[in-house]
């Protein structure tokens, strides 16, 4: 059971969503919706930025909450929360709108299915799987309201289903991307400290709060 949780976790993995993101930009870019491409491009770009900049502030400088057990927004859950919908938004762009509403509550669904995965196998608490599929569920409600105006998105289905078929191919042969050791060695160049902080802080701080 485990194992699946980790399957369904994985599909989140920036080494998978990363590309997925770049794809939709790529659709996008092709359809010649340029506007939309850099709406694409700040909102989701902007999701990563909180997660990166959340994390950051506790590795760095203890900025979180012991109360809630937040120590920044889970990535995963934020860019499943941003993608999966936006994916299935531009992918039925020319079926009925009752197909892509469904095909949004699927992605919406599989978002949270996700967060869940990463509270299941201990890679976050439940406040921070959930703020960060908030974050992008917002991300992504943020992009298709402002795609709502827009004239009808011409995929090509023969570059959607490469880069689906590109995407499942990484699903299952790459490796996970070590995004946290990355953080943490960024955080540690910034706050200047020794060692990066982390949950076993809060227990040392008589008033909940991490320092050093």
């Amino acid at each position: 059971m485990m194992n699946w949780w980790n399957g369904i976790s994985f599909t989140a993995d920036m080494a998978v969503l990363g590309p997925a993101g770049v794809a939709i930009a790529l659709w996008l870019l092709v359809s010649k919706q340029w506007r939309l491409v850099l709406s694409w491009s700040l909102w989701y770009g902007g999701g990563l930025l909180a997660v990166v900049l959340s994390k950051l502030a506790f590795i760095g400088w203890g900025i979180g909450s012991s109360t809630l057990d937040f120590t920044g927004f889970s990535g995963h859950a934020m860019r499943a929360g941003a993608v999966f919908p936006v994916l299935m938004y531009v992918i039925l762009q020319r079926a009925p709108r009752s197909w892509r509403h469904a095909g949004v509550v699927v992605g919406v669904a599989y978002a949270v299915l996700v967060s869940i995965s990463r509270v299941v196998v201990h890679a976050h608490s439940v406040s921070e799987a959930v703020s960060g599929c908030v974050l992008g569920l917002a991300v992504a409600l943020g992009f298709m309201w402002h795609a709502r105006g827009a004239a009808q998105i011409a995929v090509s289905h023969a570059l959607v289903l490469a880069c689906l078929a590109l995407m499942v191919l990484i699903t299952f042969k790459a490796e996970p991307m070590p995004t946290e050791d990355w953080l943490q060695k960024i955080a540690l160049r910034l706050s200047g400290h020794e060692r990066i902080f982390s949950r076993a802080d809060w227990k040392l701080a008589p008033d909940g709060h991490a320092h050093r």
